[in-house]
């Protein structure tokens, strides 16, 4: 006589704890290259999304804490980040970051593990390029020809203009030197650059480009910049 196999229960019908269970179970076949089903991950981001419930996200955090972890040690920029602020408080701020973009939208769902942890990581990547953007931001000083129609426009500051005659000294290009100078000076984001400025840029993706490479030299030379500021 053969013995009926029991079904599998449907995911509503686990409880968090069964879940949190399964999805470390599938997790570790993940990472052993075994067959895995990631839809008990997805109920438990679910869960703590839709539903708001606080068991849920507290294991969605233990669960990815060290996933977090080793992104952020993986980090292009993680020296100059980590001279600035702990891992464990740039991974506590993108999973604050995280739960502040999904936990109220009701138009994001997630499918799949993969599109959960690709969110969480851009949350991560946000709250250091965050950090970076306030440690090299000086006071603010006008614009170039502040009464242009649409610049924004600061207040002058002596201290803002020797910070910037550092960072200017380490960029070589004109181009990447305004970038830098709006970026960094004005506070505004690369979709504002090119608001702002239609006739020097037309396309965010060459501000995000110039944008990389600034940040990369500025990281080469981090000991110069901190001796100086």
């Amino acid at each position: 006589m053969t013995l009926a196999v029991p079904s599998e229960p449907p995911l509503h019908a686990l409880s968090v704890s069964a879940l949190a269970a399964r999805c470390t179970s599938e997790i570790s076949k993940y990472r052993c290259g075994e067959p895995y089903n990631d839809q008990y991950c997805v109920e438990l981001f679910r869960r703590a999304m839709v539903q708001h419930d606080p068991l849920a996200w507290e294991i969605v955090q233990q669960r990815f804490q060290e996933t977090m972890l080793r992104w952020m040690r993986a980090h292009p920029q993680k020296e100059l980040a980590c001279r600035l602020d702990s891992e464990e408080n740039y991974v506590a701020q993108a999973f604050a970051r995280f739960w502040s973009a999904t936990a109220n939208n009701p138009t994001l769902e997630f499918k799949t593990l993969a599109a959960a942890l690709r969110y969480l990581r851009a949350s991560l990547n946000g709250a250091i390029l965050d950090t970076l953007r306030d440690y090299l931001r000086p006071n603010a000083v006008p614009l170039p020809e502040p009464g242009e129609p649409g610049e924004p426009f600061a207040e002058d500051s002596h201290e803002g203009c020797e910070v910037w005659e550092v960072i200017q000294n380490l960029l070589p290009g004109e181009r990447e030197q305004r970038v830098a100078y709006l970026l960094f000076h004005c506070s505004l984001k690369p979709r504002e650059i090119v608001r702002f400025c239609p006739e020097e840029f037309s396309e965010v993706k060459e501000i995000y480009r110039l944008r990389r490479n600034i940040m990369e030299r500025l990281l080469r030379h981090t000991d110069y910049l901190r001796w100086q500021l």
